[in-house]
């Protein structure tokens, strides 16, 4: 029995994750689960899976739920970190949202655990950090990505040297086509319509950019070794190829599947080997023909390019990067800028960004911190230009 903790349990990714559990029951058990503001949710999870275990992340939000059982309820970052390092948990789910999923990543590794990551901001805020870790610890790292996962089943038996190129696939989000100037007047219910993935607002959001796949292009690079001129991006509108592995004897590997989380997530948590499962046997290659590709259009979507410059710039960049993002895509959501702005807030955050590799947590939230604080400065002039072109 695999004993679990899936910290994000209420979004898109962790409830993914409890149905796998569902379908499996006697190969996984929930021993903890965390949620930062969905607590009704979250209160629901409890009641159905009786962990150890429940943490609400967010200070600021109410009581605690009356969910019944034996379940001890905690609250606060530091609990939620904590999950991450307990003697009853084996395998980490890591499907929070944004750099605050750096601190249970790290605890996780070092305490020897397999950690599915989800949580890409982590490894692309402390890449070096989370390695040290896992080599400190023991843990394992996995990703959850549906491309990382793509491109770990590909490599099986493989190393870095046996790879001539990594190849993700981009949707190419709603906005596919679009030129930068038809871009401007996108609004956020649009931006949230994804053609082929149901998934939460930032990563939705980042998809509609672009700057989700360079987030992917920096965890590639820390994930399995390959140098940022060997890992590159094509736009593939139906999701079913996740990606390519190009070896130096020229061979092409790629992984093939519906759009479906739980079937990265279940490798993730069975890896090397393989659970039987019906349910995500269902896919056609007839009915999803054709498959096409297309180029990045980086003059509509920027944010691709500052975001794979920045991970190849490396040092606290990356870092830089994924803040000063996060914090455009929250100002965009918030009606505050315009769908191209995100990238004017994002390259203005990383002109003082700190070229040094991080020594430690520390370094890594003074960049995450002082990004945002620029990000907050920009995305401010720019609502306040925009407000007087509208007068």
């Amino acid at each position: 029995m695999i004993r679990l903790a899936i910290l994000g349990s209420t979004g898109s990714i962790g409830e993914s994750a409890l149905e796998v559990v569902r379908r499996h029951p006697d190969r996984f058990r929930v021993t903890a689960l965390s949620a930062n503001r969905r607590i009704a949710a979250l209160a629901a999870q409890v009641r159905e899976f009786s962990p150890a275990v429940a943490v609400i992340a967010d200070d600021g939000v109410g009581g605690v739920p009356d969910s019944g059982g034996a379940t001890h309820w905690a609250r606060g970052r530091s609990a939620l970190v904590e999950l991450a390092g307990r003697d009853d948990v084996d395998v980490v789910v890591n499907a929070l949202v944004g750099a605050a999923g750096l601190g249970p990543t790290l605890l996780a590794l070092e305490t020897g655990k397999r950690l599915a990551l989800a949580n890409k901001e982590s490894l692309v805020a402390g890449g070096s950090l989370v390695l040290a870790a896992a080599r400190r610890g023991g843990g394992e790292l996995i990703p959850v990505d549906s491309e990382h996962s793509a491109i770990l089943q590909c490599m099986r038996g493989s190393g870095a040297r046996d790879v001539a190129r990594l190849i993700l696939t981009a949707s190419g989000g709603p906005f596919r086509g679009w030129s930068r100037e038809e871009l401007w007047d996108v609004q956020p219910s649009q931006a949230l319509r994804h053609p082929t993935w149901d998934m939460g607002s930032k990563i939705t959001i980042d998809s509609a950019t672009l700057a989700n796949k360079a987030l992917e292009v920096i965890e590639g690079h820390f994930l399995f070794g390959i140098e940022y001129e060997r890992i590159e991006a094509v736009v593939h509108p139906q999701s079913i190829v996740h990606s390519f592995v190009e070896f130096v004897d020229g061979s092409l590997l790629a992984q093939v599947g519906d759009p479906n989380m739980e079937l990265p997530i279940l490798y993730a948590l069975t890896y090397p080997g393989r659970a039987e499962d019906g349910a995500l046997r269902t896919f056609d290659p007839v009915a999803s023909s054709p498959l096409t590709f297309e180029k990045v259009d980086h003059g509509a979507f920027p944010l691709y390019g500052l975001g794979t410059g920045a991970g190849a710039r490396g040092g606290l960049a990356p870092a830089a990067f994924n803040a000063a993002n996060e914090v455009a895509v929250e100002a965009f959501l918030g009606e505050k800028i315009r769908f191209p702005e995100m990238a004017e807030v994002v390259a203005r955050a990383l002109e003082t960004a700190p070229a040094t590799e991080p020594g430690g947590v520390k370094e890594v939230f003074e960049a995450d911190r002082e990004a945002r604080r620029v990000a907050r400065e920009v995305s401010e002039q720019l609502q306040r230009e925009g407000s007087s072109r509208k007068g």
